[in-house]
């Protein structure tokens, strides 16, 4: 008896360490919030908290990009914006490290920053330029539809095969672009395509990035301030070393000492807001997951578009709403894809029907007119679509193969 209760005694005791020991992993998991521990509130607060500091900071931003760009002559200068934002998340980066008493000292190795670099002066640099020629409700619909660059790279570089209800999220959401597009060209007076091609040039990058953050720095276990202060800083030298091969600096310069009251103030709030908001929004990953800090990031460009219409006067069409609509329903249906919800199911077994379903009629028609004994080209066709048809059927199955 007495050795039972003392094998349970220890029983008991290395199920509490071990207990003790998820906790603390659990609790190291949980992020900081420019220097607010998160892990002293409940999860319903930290959840609170990481919202309302996403809507504040990404609301605060879009306002003060369109306020920035409304200053006349600016369009010429987008790329010298990127230079001063990339100057600011730099310092901001390197005041969060010594705050938090970390190194600047990296294990990363310099290309790889440079790499990723690169790609974010894209993402930063072609989506500002572009605000010289669209509005910014216009913009914010292009950089809600990462999921396309992302699926048409996967099946032309990678191969990748997608299911019904992913390729329709994806057509929702070229829809509402080009529903959007349509209804700005048709009441923007100065409404101008090159925008159009910057904002895709900025989403195309935008898409890459976190492909090549996460390949690269998966098991670094670099902290955020780290990764920003290198991507910027690298990226500021070369958005520096561009103007400069263009001619573009000085005529930046001249133009900011010009507007000095103007500018500095409005983009100096702009790089500090978009770099509190990035913090807000990694945090909220990290704790509640992909879907939820999606959830949220929406919820906010829709206020951030409401606001824009609100707060700077622009031309109004009910076609934003259903363009606007189409594009999250699209988001949406891909989230749910990934989540593999019922409805995603319902659709995708719909789709296989239909697609059997057609599949049989046409090689029901092909067999009756085949036995009809047609000779000649039309003939041939027909025993090659019959062959096709076959061939198809074998290999593809019952999903969906783009």
């Amino acid at each position: 008896m007495a050795g039972g209760r003392q094998l349970d005694e220890k029983s008991s005791a290395v199920s509490i360490r071990l207990l003790d020991d998820e906790l603390d992993k659990e609790k190291e998991n949980v992020p900081s919030l420019l220097g607010l521990p998160l892990v002293q509130f409940s999860t319903t607060v930290r959840f609170i908290i990481c919202s309302v500091a996403i809507f504040i900071f990404y609301v605060l931003y879009g306002c003060m990009l369109e306020f920035v760009f409304r200053v006349e002559g600016l369009r010429d200068h987008g790329w010298f914006v990127t230079l001063i934002q990339f100057g600011y998340y730099s310092l901001f980066a390197v005041m969060q490290l010594a705050v938090s008493r970390q190194s600047v000292r990296t294990n990363v190795p310099l290309n790889t920053y440079f790499t990723i670099a690169l790609i974010t002066v894209g993402t930063m640099g072609f989506s500002n330029t572009s605000m010289g020629y669209l509005n910014y409700p216009t913009q914010v619909i292009f950089k809600s539809c990462k999921l396309i660059p992302v699926m048409i790279g996967s099946i032309i570089i990678l191969r990748k095969t997608y299911s019904f209800a992913q390729v329709l999220s994806c057509l929702m959401m070229c829809a509402g672009l080009v529903w959007f597009t349509l209804a700005d060209s048709q009441i923007q007076p100065d409404f101008n395509l090159q925008g159009v091609v910057l904002v895709s040039m900025s989403l195309c990058c935008d898409a890459i990035i976190g492909n090549v953050q996460e390949a690269a720095l998966k098991n670094s276990h670099e902290p955020s301030a780290r990764v920003v202060l290198y991507s910027y800083g690298l990226g500021f030298l070369c958005i520096l070393a561009f103007l400069l091969l263009t001619g573009s600096l000085l005529p930046g310069a001249f133009f900011f000492l010009e507007h000095w009251w103007e500018l500095m103030p409005a983009i100096l709030v702009l790089s500090a807001s978009g770099f509190c908001g990035v913090q807000a929004v990694l945090a909220l990953v990290t704790l509640h997951g992909a879907l939820v800090a999606v959830t949220v990031t929406t919820a906010r460009k829709a206020i951030s578009i409401l606001l824009s219409f609100l707060l700077f006067t622009k031309p109004f069409t009910i076609q934003y709403v259903w363009g606007g609509t189409l594009v999250v329903l699209g988001i949406y249906l891909n989230l749910l894809a990934k989540q593999q919800h019922a409805l995603v199911t319902l659709l995708n077994n719909w789709y296989a029907r239909a697609a059997s379903t057609v599949r049989r009629c046409c090689e029901r028609c092909t067999d009756a007119l085949l036995t009809n004994k047609q000779r000649g080209p039309a003939g041939v066709l027909l025993r090659a679509w019959s062959n096709a048809s076959t061939t198809c059927r074998r290999e593809a199955g019952t999903d969906l193969v783009v």
